[in-house]
C-alpha cells in the first residue's frame, strides 16, 4: 500500500470526515494547525522571515518614538535661537532615514521571501492531493463532478497562496507592531492609552461580529465555486451534445441558477469583508481626533502626565508622537481585520482540500504479486526478470502460472446497500476461452468486468483467477494482468508512440510497432504527418473514432495481458470500420481468455461461451448454436423480436 493510504504526512490518519468536526462557519477546527505544519520543512526561511518582521517592526516604532525627540530636543530649540546651528537636526534626520530604509529593506526581503514560502508549500500540497488521487477509488470519482475537483487544485489552492504570502506575514507583523506600540504608548502618556485602549474594544467588538457573519459566506463560496466549475467542465465536455438538441437555452438557465447562488455567497461575503477597512479608517480618523482634544487640553490645562518614560507634562513633541502611534496602533487592527477575511478564505479552502486528503484510500490486502517466470527442464517455473511470456502468480515462495482462468461463483453485488445490481452470477472462463455477455442496458454486464478488475469489491460470493481469490492478488498486479478496451477510448496529449506505450511504460519502439501492427493500426498510423511520432491532442480529436480504437487495442496488445476485457468496443462505429477493428481485435484475442460485452450479436457469435443477462441475472448460456435451438432471449434478439437499448 502507498504510504499515501497509510497516514498524510501533515495530517492525522485517513479517516474521512469523520477526523474533525465542523464549527459554526463550516471550517474544520484543526485546520490552520494542519495547514501550518506544511511550513515545518521551511523552518530557516521562516526564521529569517520573523526577524525581517521584528526589524520592520521596531524600525516603524522607533521612528515615531524619535519623533519626539525630535521636535522636543532639535526643532522646539532652533525656533528660541537666533542663529540656529542645523547640524544636529540634520544628524537627526540621517538617522530618521536610516531607520526607515532598513524598516523597508526588511519589508523586502521577508515578502520576497514568503512569495517564494508560499509557492513551494502549494507545490507540496498539489503534489500530496495527487499522489493521494491515485490511491483513492472508482467510487470517488464516480460521485463528484470532475470541475469540482478541479476546483481542488485551482480556486482552493490559490486562497491558500493569498493567506500564506499575505496575510500570515501582515498578521504576524501587525501583532507585533501592535505590541511595540502599546508598549510606546505607555512609554508617552498612560492616559492617552487609556482613552486608545477603550476605544480600541470597540473596534475589536466590531470586527469579531463581522469577521463571524462572512465566516460561513466564504465557505458557501468555495462550495458555489466547486458547484461551477462542476457544470461548466460538464457543458464543455457534452458540447456537441447540447448543440444537437437545442439544449442551450435550458442549459444557460441552469447555469444562471448555479452562477446567481455564487453571486450570492460572494456578495454577502465581500460586502461584509469590503466594509471592514473603511469603517476602521473612519474609527482611526475619530481616534485621531480624540486623541488631539484630548492631549491638547491635558497641555494646556497643565495636567499631570503618567507615563512609563517619566514626562511629567505633555508637550507638543509627545502629542505629535502619540498621533503617529495612535495610528500605527489602529492601522494593524485594521489590517487584521482585512487579512482575517483572506484567512477565513483561505480555511474554506484549506478544508476542502483536506477533505480530498481524509477520503479513505482504496483498500489492498493483497499478497500475491505478479512475476515473469521461466520454466525449468524439469516442467516446474521459476521467477526472472526478463520477460519470457511466461507470468506466474507469486504467493509466499508459490509459483503458479498465469493461465488465465475465471470463475465467478455466486456473486451478489450492489453499488450501494439497499440496491443489489447482481443476484447469484455464476461464470466459468476456462484459459484461452471468449465468454460473451449480453443483455440490455443496466443488466450488469459492464458490472462484472469492473468486479474483475476489483473496481469494486462483491458483497457475497468469489471472484478466482487460476484458482486465487482475487481478493488476495494485489490489485496492482491484478490488473497489470488484465488488458481492458472500452467503448470510450481516452488518449492523452503526446505522440501516437507515447500513448501505445501507455499499456507499457517500459516498451520499446520495436514492441509498440508490432502491437500495432497486431491491432491492424499500423497502416493508418504511418501516413500520419510524422507517423508514430504525431503529437496527438484534445483526447485524439484529429482521429476518426475507429482509428482512436485501434490505438486504444494496440496499448492494450502491447501490455500482452493473459485476460482481455473488451466492453463494447465496436459498438460506436460503422460497419466497415468495425470489420477492420474487429480484425485487430481477433488478432488481439488470440490465445487468451478474453470477456466480450456487445450488443451487436454479430461480433460474438464465435464466442465459446454466450451468457443472457436480465436485471442482473443470467437468464440463458451457452454458445451460439445451442442458444439459438433453444429459442429463448437469446433467439428472440438475434431474430430482432427484441432488440438491445
Amino acid at each position: 500500500m502507498s504510504k499515501m493510504g497509510m497516514r498524510g504526512p501533515h495530517g492525522g490518519p485517513r479517516g474521512g470526515k469523520g477526523l474533525y468536526a465542523g464549527g459554526p462557519t463550516g471550517i474544520k477546527p484543526g485546520t490552520i494547525k494542519r495547514l501550518l505544519s506544511y511550513l515545518n520543512q521551511y523552518k530557516i526561511r521562516m526564521i529569517f522571515v520573523f526577524i525581517c518582521i521584528i526589524i520592520s517592526t521596531v524600525a516603524s516604532v522607533g521612528s515615531s518614538l524619535f519623533m519626539q525627540t525630535l521636535i522636543d530636543s532639535y526643532i522646539t530649540p532652533l525656533l528660541l535661537e537666533a542663529a540656529p546651528v542645523y547640524t544636529g537636526l540634520l544628524r537627526a534626520i540621517v538617522m530618521m532615514g536610516c531607520l526607515y530604509a532598513s524598516g523597508a529593506l526588511a519589508s523586502l526581503f521577508y515578502s520576497r521571501t514568503m512569495a517564494v514560502i508560499s509557492q513551494s508549500v502549494l507545490k507540496d500540497i498539489r503534489d500530496e492531493m495527487f499522489e493521494h488521487m491515485q490511491t483513492l477509488p472508482i467510487k470517488y470519482f464516480d460521485t463528484k463532478t470532475h470541475g469540482d475537483i478541479m476546483s481542488h487544485y485551482t480556486n482552493d489552492t490559490d486562497t491558500l497562496r493569498q493567506m500564506l504570502s499575505q496575510s500570515l506575514p501582515n498578521l504576524f507583523a501587525s501583532t507585533l507592531s501592535m505590541i511595540a506600540v502599546f508598549a510606546s504608548m505607555l512609554h508617552l502618556s498612560i492616559w492617552l492609552t487609556l482613552v486608545t485602549v477603550v476605544f480600541t474594544f470597540i473596534i475589536l467588538a466590531l470586527m469579531k461580529k463581522i469577521a463571524g457573519m462572512s465566516g460561513k459566506y466564504f465557505v458557501e463560496q468555495q462550495r458555489s465555486l466547486g458547484d461551477v466549475n462542476g457544470y461548466i467542465e460538464e457543458m464543455i465536455n457534452g458540447q456537441k451534445v447540447v448543440k444537437v438538441f437545442c439544449h442551450e437555452e435550458k442549459a444557460q438557465e441552469i447555469f444562471d441558477v448555479k452562477n446567481e447562488e455564487l453571486c450570492k455567497n460572494m456578495t454577502k461575503a465581500n460586502i461584509l469583508a469590503n466594509i471592514v477597512m473603511p469603517l476602521m479608517g473612519s474609527l482611526g480618523y475619530v481616534l485621531y481626533v480624540v486623541i488631539a482634544i484630548v492631549g491638547g487640553f491635558m497641555g494646556i490645562a497643565g495636567v499631570t502626565n503618567i507615563s512609563l518614560g517619566g514626562e511629567p507634562v505633555v508637550t507638543l513633541g509627545t502629542i505629535a508622537s502619540f498621533l503617529i502611534l495612535s495610528r500605527n496602533f489602529v492601522n494593524p487592527i485594521a489590517q487584521i481585520s482585512q487579512q482575517l477575511n483572506s484567512v477565513i478564505m483561505a480555511m474554506a479552502g484549506a478544508s476542502r482540500i483536506f477533505e480530498l486528503l481524509d477520503e479513505a484510500p482504496e483498500e489492498d490486502h493483497g499478497t500475491v504479486t505478479l512475476v515473469n517466470a521461466r520454466r525449468n527442464e524439469d516442467g516446474s517455473l521459476s521467477e526472472c526478470r526478463e520477460h519470457t511470456g511466461i507470468w506466474a502468480w507469486k504467493e509466499a515462495d508459490k509459483l503458479t502460472e498465469v493461465k488465465g482462468k475465471i470463475n465467478l461463483k455466486d456473486v451478489d453485488f450492489g453499488y450501494t446497500e439497499d440496491v443489489m445490481v447482481l443476484h447469484d452470477i455464476t461464470v466459468y472462463a476456462e484459459p484461452g476461452q471468449k465468454v460473451a455477455l449480453v443483455g440490455a442496458t443496466g443488466a450488469g454486464k459492464t458490472t462484472i468486468t469492473n468486479l474483475i478488475n476489483r473496481f469494486y469489491d462483491i458483497d457475497d460470493g468469489k471472484i478466482q483467477y487460476d484458482g486465487i481469490n482475487i481478493n488476495h492478488i494485489r490489485k496492482e498486479d491484478l490488473r497489470r494482468s488484465l488488458g481492458v478496451v472500452l467503448q470510450d477510448v481516452n488518449l492523452f496529449t503526446g505522440t501516437v508512440m507515447d500513448n501505445i506505450r501507455y499499456g507499457k511504460l517500459d516498451a520499446t519502439d520495436e514492441e509498440c510497432i508490432e502491437a500495432a501492427k497486431l491491432a491492424n493500426a499500423d497502416g493508418f498510423i504511418r501516413m500520419l504527418p510524422k507517423g508514430y511520432n504525431t503529437i496527438l491532442e484534445g483526447d485524439g480529436s484529429g482521429l476518426s473514432q475507429g482509428q482512436r480504437q485501434l490505438i486504444s487495442i494496440a496499448r492494450a496488445a502491447v501490455a500482452d495481458p493473459p485476460v482481455m476485457i473488451l466492453d463494447e468496443a465496436t459498438s460506436s462505429i460503422d460497419t466497415r470500420t468495425e470489420a477492420i477493428v474487429q480484425r485487430g481485435m481477433d488478432n488481439l484475442m488470440k490465445g487468451r481468455t478474453v470477456f466480450v460485452i456487445a450488443h451487436r450479436l454479430s461480433t460474438i457469435q464465435n464466442a465459446d461461451v454466450i451468457m443472457v443477462m436480465e436485471n442482473g441475472r443470467i437468464i440463458e448460456r451457452g454458445n451460439h448454436e445451442h442458444l439459438m435451438d433453444e429459442k429463448g432471449k437469446y433467439y428472440q434478439l438475434y431474430m430482432g423480436a427484441f432488440e438491445l437499448e
